[in-house]
């Protein structure tokens, strides 16, 4: 188990900054991405973002935080603020 996946598993909560460069890891995306917290509550599509971004976004996600995320679940996240609360209602569910 490397440095990371044990800092994560040990914070249990996934943070904005970390969030963010998950998805713009898994999308392919550029560090120019528009996804800052001013626009927690703007659809992933209006974003640029497809279903399969987030889904690849939650796999990752689940890799690395160790939790189980739902694909139905994850398809109802459609805003990053939604996606956040979703991963970290599991972190602490699952704590």
């Amino acid at each position: 188990m490397n440095d990371q996946v044990i800092e994560e598993s040990v914070r249990r909560e996934l943070l904005f900054t970390d969030f963010r460069a998950i998805l713009v890891e898994c999308a392919g995306d550029e560090e120019d991405s528009p996804l800052t917290e001013a626009v927690l509550d703007v659809p992933f599509t209006d974003l640029g973002y497809d279903s399969l971004a987030v889904l690849e976004t939650a796999a990752a996600v689940g890799q690395r935080y160790d939790v189980t995320l739902r694909d139905e679940d994850v398809a109802e996240a459609v805003t990053p603020r939604a996606f956040l609360l979703l991963v970290n209602h599991a972190l602490s569910s699952a704590a």
